[in-house]
């Protein structure tokens, strides 16, 4: 399966998931994003590497790099491999320059990991196709995966179920402006399950 390589694109806080934050992954040479949802403290661990800030104490990220360091491990890349059910899939291909190994890991750590040591991120169409957003001209459109079963609708995206497509379309074009991917992702759901049902 090929492989596509994404770059950050954006860090931003969940306007509706307390304590969450929006990770925005952005396909190189490509127009389209990959929105992952993720905690406060992945969050803070991918912003103060990408700022270059140098905590006082070593974070579980840095401690793991210089534990892989200390017996000559490295992270040569990350893949984003799979989504079930909302739920990003993500392993690191590691290597001592002898043999290669898989290591499976939460998508937030993975990507923390990635920023510490320098190496790609990678996914699959599959996934771009199920929860990616493109931009066409100036608008985002999402896309769908026609093959995937209907996913669970979480408590905060059924708040949208009372509002017309109309209404609907509205606030997603509401939200990619002000850049709430996050959100956006909640509305492109809803009017998915309606076209679907």
């Amino acid at each position: 399966m090929k492989k596509i390589k994404l770059d950050i694109v954006g860090l931003s806080y969940s306007p509706t998931q307390s304590g969450a934050y929006a990770l925005v992954m952005g396909e190189v040479n490509g127009r389209r994003r990959l929105p992952i949802i993720i905690g406060s403290t992945e969050a803070q661990a991918i912003a103060i590497e990408i700022e270059k800030i140098t905590p006082t104490r070593p974070l579980t990220h840095d401690l793991f790099k210089t534990f892989a360091g200390a017996f000559k491990i490295t992270v040569e890349e990350v893949i984003i491999y799979n989504l079930i059910e909302g739920i990003f899939y993500a392993k690191l291909i590691c290597t001592d320059g002898k043999k290669v190994e898989e290591v499976d890991a939460r998508t937030s750590d993975a990507v923390a990991l990635a920023v510490r040591f320098n190496c790609p991120i990678y996914t699959y169409e599959f996934i771009l196709a199920q929860a990616g957003v493109t931009i066409e001209g100036d608008q985002f459109i999402f896309l769908d995966n026609a093959d995937t079963k209907e996913e669970k609708v979480s408590s905060q995206a059924s708040s949208y179920a009372s509002l017309s497509d109309e209404e609907l379309k509205n606030q997603l074009k509401f939200a990619l402006d002000e850049e709430a991917y996050e959100k956006a992702a909640k509305i492109r759901d809803e009017l998915s399950r309606r076209k679907s049902s």
